[in-house]
């Protein structure tokens, strides 16, 4: 396991790879990003923003998503993966900021994750892009990249992986290390062939060493 030394050294040298990682889901208030951050769950942000580009045109507040059937919801989102389960607690989630907060997205973990569709990962990207409250949300390429690197476990779950990287983070760092191990991992550390032979990590990293081992790696 990292010491939490190695690992902010680790994310220094992200912070250089992408000074200005920040988040790709277009949105211009706090109701379309939540709307963006639920749309994005088993999604691509690309596929979600060529969504949204029209979608937020057409819907507005929490009342506009009410005010269509399901049917044409799901339509609208149809390119989505789960777009009926999406759809569905869209509509369920407007009605109930309507109900229980006035129309307004609440500013709290406690009450983000009572809301459909909205879980914990939902939340954090919430608290941390619209509030300025430190979070720090786990997706696939911050897992991936945390276990490569040997900070957490390849059996650890979605909620270690975020507890691990929080206790070794500095909170003042958490917001900006959360977008920095996204990019990182997204144009970087990829799924599929990553950039090994050019990263900066090559030396400390324990999966680049295996890959190095096995040949996979040329440098």
């Amino acid at each position: 396991m990292l010491t939490k030394v190695k690992w902010n050294y680790f994310l220094d040298e992200m912070d250089r790879m992408y000074p200005n990682a920040h988040c790709e889901l277009v949105h211009d208030n706090l109701f379309e990003l939540t709307i963006a951050t639920l749309l994005s769950a088993q999604c691509t942000d690309v596929l979600v923003n060529k969504v949204t580009k029209q979608l937020f045109q057409k819907y507005k507040t929490p009342q506009d998503y009410l005010n269509v059937p399901l049917e044409e919801l799901q339509n609208d989102i149809r390119s989505i993966g789960l777009y009926r389960n999406k759809a569905k607690n869209i509509q369920l989630l407007c009605a109930r900021l309507l109900n229980e907060y006035g129309g307004e997205v609440p500013a709290s973990r406690e009450e983000l994750v009572t809301l459909p569709g909205v879980g914990r990962k939902t939340a954090n990207v919430v608290l941390s892009v619209a509030f300025d409250i430190p979070a720090l949300a786990v997706d696939t390429h911050v897992e991936r990249v945390s276990k490569r690197l040997g900070l957490c476990r390849w059996k650890d779950s979605v909620l270690e992986v975020e507890e691990t990287i929080m206790k070794k983070t500095p909170m003042e760092r958490w917001s900006r290390a959360h977008h920095q191990i996204i990019f990182f991992g997204r144009y970087h550390c990829k799924s599929q062939n990553p950039g090994c032979a050019t990263c900066p990590l090559l030396d400390d990293c324990r999966e680049g060493q295996k890959r190095l081992k096995k040949g996979l790696v040329k440098v």
